[in-house]
């Protein structure tokens, strides 16, 4: 029986009852302010801020974020290789320097 209390299914649906109960208990207590029409516009120094209509252009980010990811899941296999550098480790390292390759090609 301790074993099904200590299981992660069931200690996620406890703490997550404990936590809504306390989030209602807690809301009772909080301070309940007024309405006023500035009260969801941003804040800066108490100047106006203007509508950015400026739409970010993530074209470039991707192939980087793209190679950061595999850099770093090659890095783990092959540190954590437990006979250090073994022919899957370098299978693995021609195959992603073949697809870094073919990411960076345009």
């Amino acid at each position: 029986m301790s074993t099904i209390l200590l299981s992660p299914p069931v200690a996620f649906l406890f703490f997550l009852g404990l936590c809504s109960l306390i989030s209602l208990f807690s809301r009772r207590l909080s301070a309940h302010g007024k309405d006023s029409p500035g009260k969801m516009k941003s804040y800066a120094c108490g100047e106006d801020m203007l509508i950015n209509h400026a739409q970010p252009d993530y074209s470039q980010f991707f192939p980087f974020a793209f190679f950061f990811t595999i850099m770093h899941v090659v890095v783990l296999v092959v540190a954590t290789d437990p006979a250090g550098i073994s022919l899957m480790s370098g299978l693995y390292l021609t195959v992603t320097i073949l697809a870094l390759f073919m990411l960076f090609r345009r």
